[in-house]
């Protein structure tokens, strides 16, 4: 089997297991508790909170374990927007993952307005139309690194320093950039950001949540005060363990998997706009993830197209994992000018660390009687 949906959910990375496992099967205390158990287990947790932030470039208390990057941006977007006194004013992208726009239309319902920025026919956020809608009562901005369906790089410096001006913070949904991009805080310039551990060789179910110390942050979870009353509920130190442990390591990897990838992606990219007719590249040629690669393939539908992949043993998909049931078209692809039709026609293949150019080759091989089988 030819795995290609990594954007989904990528398998642990072996380093991590062996660390979780520990702490799982030994260190097992309640790192809340006083006791000697529960003292081993706070360090283990304290150590992956200072592991994290070294990645960051961030104090260690200014990161919050979470159950995922659903759990992360709810907290994010929910927690500084009603904790920030300026007003009641969020504004987000127009191709946010569900977990922001079904945030902020939560928001919306409570009394709070919501601005949706657009994107051009790439995916990039329209930086004019950014600057047009924020206020002086503009209590958080959220715009994502990277997205999930089309790969799309933003260019989060330039969005930062104009969320800067206007004195509003500034949250980056990281979910498909951490492990590929750059994460240090103080160069991307955010005041938050969301991560997922299992995209890049974590635990599913575990990730966090940065957010700078000067911003408020009301929490969403109410209970015991772990996390510096910040996210109650008991620690997962496991699960804490394993998305250090994975984290430094795409880290430490990251230049030479970058390079890596991107040459596969590419190799992809111009394989398909070569070889299958009047397909169509989603999302910017160059600023996008290094092993994202999205098309939209006209007449035909993308569902078929998988199907018929993975007859021959090549899994893709035709977006985010979260909408695979829905019949709706693309909320991303259509936000780039898109129409409904042509959207419900995309394939993403998304690489990772098992991908190699024996099976991008495979591919490109089978891809495009699979788009003529489909389109019959």
């Amino acid at each position: 089997m030819i795995y290609l949906d990594h954007a989904a959910t990528s398998p642990p990375r072996r380093e991590v297991l062996e660390a979780v496992w520990p702490y799982l099967t030994q260190v097992t205390g309640n790192p809340s508790s006083s006791h000697e158990v529960g003292r081993a287990a706070k360090a283990g947790l304290d150590a992956a909170r200072h592991a994290v932030a070294e990645v960051l470039g961030a104090r260690p208390g200014e990161v919050v374990f979470t159950s995922g990057g659903t759990e992360a941006d709810n907290l994010a977007i929910t927690g500084i927007a009603t904790a920030n006194p300026r007003g009641r004013h969020v504004v987000v992208s127009a191709i946010e993952h569900p977990a922001v726009l079904e945030t902020a239309s939560a928001l919306r319902e409570s009394g709070f307005e919501v601005d949706v920025v657009g994107v051009d026919g790439d995916g990039l956020l329209d930086l004019t139309a950014l600057d047009a809608v924020l206020r002086p009562d503009t209590t958080l901005v959220s715009v994502m690194y990277a997205n999930n369906e089309i790969g799309t790089v933003q260019p989060l410096a330039e969005i930062a320093a104009r969320c800067r001006a206007f004195g509003v913070p500034f949250h980056t949904d990281a979910v498909q950039a951490a492990g590929h991009l750059p994460l240090d805080v103080g160069e991307l310039g955010v005041d938050a950001l969301s991560a997922s551990a299992h995209k890049f060789g974590g635990l599913r179910g575990a990730g966090f949540l940065w957010v700078r110390g000067v911003v408020p942050l009301a929490p969403v979870l109410h209970g015991g005060g772990q996390e510096r009353g910040r996210r109650s509920g008991t620690s997962d130190v496991a699960s804490a363990v394993g998305t250090a442990v994975a984290l430094h390591a795409a880290a430490t990897a990251r230049e030479a998997e970058v390079a890596r990838l991107t040459s596969l992606r590419d190799r992809l990219i111009d394989g398909v706009l070569a070889t299958v007719p009047g397909a169509r590249l989603t999302g910017h040629r160059t600023r996008r993830l290094p092993g994202h690669a999205s098309f939209c393939f006209a007449g035909v539908g993308g569902e078929t197209v998988l199907a018929e992949l993975e007859q021959v043993g090549i899994v893709c998909s035709s977006g985010s994992a979260c909408a695979a049931d829905s019949d709706d078209a693309s909320h991303v692809l259509l936000a780039t000018g898109i129409d409904a039709d042509l959207a419900r026609t995309a394939v993403r293949f998304t690489l990772g660390p098992t991908s190699t150019a024996d099976e991008i080759d495979a591919v490109l091989a089978a891809l495009p009687s699979a788009v003529q089988l489909a389109g019959r």
